[in-house]
Order: C-alpha cells, then structure tokens, then sequence
C-alpha cells in the first residue's frame, strides 16, 4: 500500500498484520481522490475509521490543510502514527484512540471532508452518519464519502445531507453525500 499522489506521492505505508484493518484497494482510492481532488487544497479533512491512516494521508499529500485520524485500537493508532512520520505529514494531522461516537459527541468541526469506511460488518457507517447530520460538524459544501460491502444497502436520510450516487468498485460501495450552503 502506497501513497498514490502529492508530496508523499510513491511512500509505501505501512499494513497490519492479519485481518483487523482492511485497506482500501488502490483503485478505489483512485476515483475517490479524482473526484474531489479540485478541492482537496485546503480542506480540514476527519478520518473517523482511520486503520492505517492511508485515506487522511492521501488527502493531505494532496494538499488538505489537515486531517484529524480516529480509531479506538491502539495498535491502529499507532500505525497511523507512523505512517504520517514515514511521510512527514505528522505536522499537519491529530490521532485520536477512541471509538468514532465519543469522538463525534466531543469534536469541533466544521470538517470539508468527511471520510469514513467503518468495519463492515457493524452498523458504524449509519449511525456515524446520523450523528454527523445530528451535530453538524460538516462545513457548507462539504463532502462526506462512505465505504462499504457492495452486499450492504445504505438506508436512511440524513438531515441536511444530499446523496449522491453510489458507485460500485467490484465488492465495494463509494457514496458521497455534500451538504450545500443554504443562501
């Protein structure tokens, strides 16, 4: 697993052993920075299901101003942390060890960009979502993008969140919803 593009473009990163973290394949991660890539340069970015960091440190290789990473395993958190020094990111990021709903309740936002890839098996990715819509920590125009198992429909609306489309990657979902400033 590596860093595709920016200033840590081409640094491997480091992986866990075993199945407790699973990375986002290179082609998904591919389309999901190509299509908000325009408007990475900037963004306060949250990974709230960070695993090895690899999405946050994408979008800050890409030019986010920030990223906060959450994940409540320590060994995941740590990883994280290694990774941003791996790529000399560390300066522009936070890692929090905590579970994605202790972080929501106690977080000050607004966030641009909002990634979450939750465990699948879980209901994390809904309740996450219904909590971000809840306490509204998603800038105007801002961007949240999901994954998940192309097995498991995502169900629900989510105040002030508009759905976008959802794209199918092999046995993977991508679903991008935005919040539009209301004028």
């Amino acid at each position: 697993m590596r860093v595709i593009a920016g200033s840590a473009g081409g640094i491997r990163l480091s992986t866990p052993e075993g199945m407790k973290t699973r990375p986002t394949i290179e082609r998904v991660k591919e389309a999901i920075f190509s299509s908000v890539h325009f408007r990475l340069p900037g963004m306060r970015v949250l990974d709230l299901f960070a695993g090895t960091g690899q999405m946050g440190i994408e979008a800050l290789s890409r030019g986010a101003a920030a990223c906060d990473f959450v994940d409540f395993r320590a060994e995941a958190a740590d990883l994280v942390r290694e990774n941003l020094r791996r790529t000399g990111l560390q300066d522009r990021a936070q890692v929090f060890c905590t579970d994605y709903a202790s972080f929501l309740r106690s977080c000050s936002g607004p966030y641009d960009l909002i990634l979450l890839d939750p465990p699948y098996a879980e209901n994390f990715l809904e309740n996450a979502l219904k909590t971000i819509s809840e306490i509204d920590i998603l800038a105007n125009d801002g961007i949240i993008i999901t994954e998940r198992s192309a097995e498991k429909p995502l169900t629900g609306d989510y105040a002030g969140l508009i759905r976008q489309k959802d794209r199918r990657y092999g046995t993977v979902c991508i679903t991008a919803f935005e919040k539009h400033s209301v004028t």
